[in-house]
């Protein structure tokens, strides 16, 4: 026989329903709001970002998804041989991003 959350279609544990999953574009957006500067090079998110975010391509491929997303703006880097990005502060309470 089956149980009353079986039989109504409903997971089991309301916390399972709550939790979303978070990806690295989203954690690199939660980072970058509590930022205290106005910009943000690959080599401050590898060193200070979230743990998933420390080799250099997935620090970069995270970025131009918060680019396509208005959260990021690229700017001229002091080095030739880095990325350099503006972020763009909203004012949204719980901010995601769309993929």
């Amino acid at each position: 026989m089956a149980n009353l959350f079986e039989r109504l279609g409903r997971p089991s544990s309301a916390k399972a329903a709550i939790e979303q999953p978070h990806n690295d574009a989203q954690k690199m957006l939660d980072f970058l709001l509590r930022w205290p500067e106005d910009t943000v090079t690959v080599r401050d998110l590898r060193v200070y970002g979230p743990h998933s975010l420390r080799t250099r391509k997935d620090a970069i491929s995270s970025a131009e998804i918060l680019v396509a997303n208005g959260w990021l703006k690229p700017v001229k880097p002091s080095r030739p041989d880095t990325y350099a990005w503006q972020i763009v502060r909203k004012n949204i309470v719980h901010p995601t991003v769309a993929m």
